[in-house]
């Protein structure tokens, strides 16, 4: 959904792109990934209280910044003249790095979430969907965006840790799986309690999974068309 904003995005930072002319946009691209490691350890270290709610948001606000960033730095490799082979794969090298960084924070913050291994379980479903995008791209296809997109994650991870900083500065429980359904848990990948957090990991990694079944689909139709 967030992906056809795609070229309001483009459009909307031109003036900026215009005036950074003498900027290298690899720089842009190394300053997002710098970044987005500080992110990763706000996330991980906040507690849930105040103190806990501040590290969240200030872990949002370093993603936002550097998801800016990310975005400049084609657009302007595009403007200079500079846009090629290397670049494109140190962007897309960087993403998955952040997608992958943001999710093992969250599951290994012990205030949140008491399965640590449903990050790595998060980061690992949701490269299965990055993945299939770039296997259609190999094997001679456009490269295929369908299903939930970055974009789409990004936003409901960034609206979840609100919620969750919200959580931790009212001191908000959140719902225990034990008082829904035991398939609660399994969904919520092992964690107990369903809290802005634990959603992040659930919606990326059932996204992910999402992701890679409609574009295995969309590149099976296209090999056999």
């Amino acid at each position: 959904m967030f992906e056809k904003m795609r070229d309001r995005w483009t459009k909307a930072i031109n003036p900026l792109v215009h005036r950074m002319e003498g900027v290298d946009p690899s720089l842009l691209t190394w300053t997002s990934l710098i970044l987005s490691i500080l992110a990763f350890y706000l996330l991980m270290t906040a507690g849930n209280d105040t103190n806990g709610a501040i590290l969240i948001v200030g872990g949002v606000v370093v993603i936002l910044v550097a998801g800016v960033l990310d975005g400049l730095d084609g657009a302007l490799a595009r403007h200079q003249g500079t846009d090629g082979p290397y670049g494109d794969f140190l962007d897309h090298t960087i993403d998955r790095v952040v997608d992958v960084g943001i999710l093992v924070a969250i599951g290994m913050n012990a205030a949140f979430v008491d399965n640590v291994s449903s990050g790595y379980l998060a980061g690992l479903l949701t490269l299965f969907g990055s993945y299939m995008g770039t296997q259609a791209q190999s094997v001679g296809l456009d490269r295929i965006y369908g299903g939930f997109s970055r974009a789409d994650r990004m936003v409901l991870t960034l609206v979840a840790l609100v919620l969750a900083a919200w959580q931790a500065h009212w001191g908000v429980a959140g719902i225990e799986m034990s008082d829904l359904h035991w398939l609660g848990e399994w969904a919520l990948l092992g964690n107990s309690e369903l809290n802005g957090m634990t959603f992040a990991l659930g919606i990326s990694a059932w996204g992910g999974v999402y992701t890679f079944l409609v574009r295995f689909i969309k590149t099976r139709n296209g090999l056999l068309a």
